[in-house]
């Protein structure tokens, strides 16, 4: 299995190395607002964001096994907490202790899979600072049975093709080291 090199079947270049993670910098509700009222109706910094001071969201990440590998192909996104899961994971952020894993709603729409806005998940704080492991409730969607049986190289390709073709259509999805 190769994770390096490959020719973009969107743009016809070869790229140096098959991108395995990829990320956004703000909840889905942050792109579905007008630009003017972003800056008066979010607090948004790295790892969380809150929205019209009553929806609370965390960065996280959905680490899927690559097939044949030892590697991960990683989703950065957002899940929505309630106010007082959000609070304790503010307090715990930078602590060695661990919370007990929280329900969490996808705030993240990603390209490649049926809606993923509003999946159930549970939030799996991780200690001194890592992005929490975000898990997806086992259902049939396409994330989820990817989540649980991992997912081929070609997949990944798949995968990065997609993104080219939605950047070109100036999607907000970028590439990120999502930990």
């Amino acid at each position: 299995m190769n994770l390096k090199g490959y020719t973009c079947s969107c743009c016809g270049e070869y790229h140096d190395e098959l991108p395995t993670s990829y990320g956004t910098a703000a909840p889905a509700y942050y792109e579905f607002a007008p630009p003017d009222e972003r800056e008066k109706r979010f607090e948004l910094s790295e790892d969380l964001c809150v929205m019209d001071n009553e929806h609370y969201f965390i960065r996280g990440c959905v680490e899927i096994p690559i097939i044949g590998t030892n590697e991960e192909f990683i989703w950065g996104v957002w899940v929505s907490l309630s106010k007082a899961n959000y609070l304790k994971v503010k307090e715990y952020w930078n602590q060695s202790e661990l919370l007990e894993p929280m329900l969490g709603w996808f705030s993240t729409a990603l390209p490649c899979y049926p809606d993923t806005l509003n999946l159930k998940a549970k939030v799996h704080h991780r200690a001194n600072g890592l992005r929490p492991y975000i898990e997806l409730e086992p259902t049939d969607h396409p994330l989820a049975v990817e989540q649980r049986d991992g997912i081929t190289i070609e997949r990944v390709q798949q995968i990065a093709e997609q993104i080219c073709v939605n950047k070109k259509s100036d999607v907000s999805l970028r590439r990120t080291i999502a930990q």
